[in-house]
């Protein structure tokens, strides 16, 4: 059986889409690719396909990832594009790789996001960061299942800043997370927060922050937040960075690629 990784976004009017939504979407265009898919067994099989750490409904993103698993062995570059071409624009295959090592929900330990927040003036939104980052913990609510839950949105923020529109950030990610394509409208000015949260429970998240700023600093956009994850992976501690989680597969792949020319090698006759 062999296991291939996959990252895909979710852009532009796509991001509306739920988590279920895309399962079925995702699960349709398995058929029109004829992908070989691996079964569950019991009464109702269904296609072996492990989604890690969805984006929430409403949000955009350029790292989303999920795992499949194959009766049959295919080019993961081609299956890639088989997929991409069956899925709606928005719903985009970008990366493809066939897993080697275990864990990959376990490197996904913090996220990097972009929020968009129309109608707010820079120099407001970088007071209210200011603030936010000074405070040991910023108590917010939030509605949960059973009932309103009060916890701590500081604790998982491990970088916040404010930014004008068009100008570059200090956080840095080790693979390429921005595209042309990616849902960040550009009509006019506006602030811009640049976030990395680490994944805790209960989960932070990005309105969480929000809920945060207007707490602390009462900034309160006119207008909803427009939010992009641009990457999630694992997050490096001394340097501050996220990195690409799928790294660990392409290089055990590229390793093994190296080393069987030269196991066949000492295999051959003298």
């Amino acid at each position: 059986m062999q296991r291939i990784r996959l990252r895909y976004t979710k852009r532009g009017r796509l991001r509306f889409t739920s988590h279920r939504d895309f399962q079925r979407a995702f699960e349709r265009a398995l058929r029109r690719a004829e992908v070989p898919m691996a079964y569950s067994a019991g009464f109702t099989p269904h296609p072996k396909v492990s989604y890690a750490n969805a984006a929430p409904t409403g949000t955009g993103s350029e790292a989303e990832y999920l795992e499949i698993a194959l009766t049959e062995a295919r080019d993961p570059d081609k299956l890639r594009e088989l997929l991409d071409e069956s899925l709606p624009t928005g719903l985009d295959i970008v990366d493809a790789v066939e897993a080697r090592t275990s864990g990959l929900a376990d490197r996904l330990t913090a996220s990097v996001w972009e929020l968009r927040l129309e109608g707010v003036a820079p120099d407001d939104a970088r007071r209210a960061v200011d603030m936010f980052n000074a405070a040991e913990t910023v108590e917010v609510q939030r509605l949960a299942k059973n009932g309103m839950r009060t916890f701590d949105a500081r604790g998982a923020v491990a970088h916040l800043e404010a930014r004008e529109a068009g100008v570059g950030a200090s956080v840095e990610t080790h693979f390429e997370t921005h595209s042309p394509q990616a849902d960040r409208p550009t009509d006019h000015p506006c602030a811009i927060l640049r976030l990395v949260v680490r994944h805790v429970t209960p989960a932070v998240r990005p309105d969480d922050v929000l809920s945060g700023l207007r707490a602390v600093a009462d900034l309160a956009p006119p207008v909803p937040a427009e939010v992009t994850r641009l990457a999630q992976g694992l997050f490096d501690e001394e340097t501050g960075t996220v990195t690409d989680p799928l790294a660990p597969d392409r290089e055990a792949v590229v390793a093994l690629s190296m080393a069987t020319p030269t196991a066949a090698a000492s295999q051959a006759p003298a």
